[in-house]
């Protein structure tokens, strides 16, 4: 079972897809191809953010925080999945298993934290339009991202500390293919209560009241659109809100899945918990660069434009 002292283990044991075993080498083919589509994808958003001076803009600023996020979480799985599923090196050090789970969590919690930001530039932009440019001026927005990432920090700081205080005796074994919370205190031969409070406490503080405000800003912004006596107007003003509708379910609705499943899904295979976890993690970085590249014309014509300027 690995290197073991009496109250923690020197080193942990990744696992792929419990029951998959034999195909992991088959399985390596499609991550790589996703993580290559997420790095790709949100690299290039970032890169027609950062050169097209017509992307210059509060919705794009937004947006290259997302992208940075998603590049970020995709980063950090990264080293564990790839060694898991194509070379079968299955061991990570403690301490290298509780920067992963910080990082992983941190930057699911950015991502949170900028998609309600990005609720907020669309409630501003359709229900007081004329105050928008006062309203997200730079420093605001810089101001935003920073207040983000310094949540995230902060929150979840305490995090590795709870894990470390744990004796850990019956098993180093984790259950998926990186490092998470729910994971590693489950591991523990002592009560984890504290860390359970804790995790319910920030899950509810920051993604449940994230979401409660995306709900709200929505509601506010339909009633605003409602009111607008032309139909074609309405569904223009709606239509700039379909980008990031979209976003927010392809995160939330992964990450409410996992939760139920984890809370509720006790008796459910294995494979299941461990599938659901991986679609919370891979799906929004794939999807996101996918789904602005298609939603938004503005992105569209930045990215044609930077091949263009290559080919030339």
């Amino acid at each position: 079972m690995g290197l073991f002292n009496v109250t923690r283990p020197t080193s942990f044991l990744l696992t792929g897809i419990p029951g998959l075993e034999s195909s992991h080498s088959w399985l390596a083919g499609p991550l790589c191809v996703m993580y290559a589509l997420a790095l790709g994808g949100n690299t290039l958003i970032l890169q027609a953010v950062r050169l097209e001076s017509s992307l210059h803009a509060p919705m794009y600023y937004f947006l290259s925080m997302l992208s940075f996020s998603d590049v970020a979480m995709a980063m950090a799985t990264l080293p564990t999945v790839l060694r898991t599923f194509c070379l079968d090196a299955r061991t990570i050090a403690f301490d290298a298993c509780l920067v992963q789970m910080f990082l992983i969590h941190s930057f699911s919690m950015m991502e949170s934290g900028i998609l309600l930001a990005m609720s907020f530039d669309r409630y501003i932009a359709i229900c007081n339009p004329l105050r928008y440019a006062t309203v997200l001026t730079n420093e605001i927005i810089a101001g935003m991202g920073l207040a983000v990432t310094a949540r995230s920090f902060i929150t979840l700081f305490p995090l590795p500390f709870l894990i470390k205080r744990l004796p850990i005796c019956r098993s180093n074994v984790l259950s998926h293919s990186y490092c998470l919370h729910p994971d590693m205190m489950k591991l523990a031969c002592a009560d984890i209560t504290v860390n359970s409070i804790y995790g319910l406490f920030v899950l509810v503080s920051t993604f449940g009241m994230d979401l409660l405000f995306i709900f709200l800003s929505y509601v506010l912004i339909l009633h605003s659109v409602m009111a607008i006596a032309s139909r074609e107007e309405r569904l223009k003003a709606l239509n700039t809100c379909v980008s990031h509708i979209l976003a927010v379910l392809a995160f939330y609705v992964p990450m409410i899945g996992v939760s139920t499943v984890h809370r509720f899904g006790k008796h459910a295979p294995r494979y299941v918990h461990v599938l659901m976890s991986n679609v919370y993690l891979f799906v929004p970085p794939v999807l996101n660069p996918l789904i602005y590249s298609a939603k938004t014309k503005e992105i569209r014509r930045a990215i044609f434009r930077m091949f263009s300027r290559i080919k030339l």
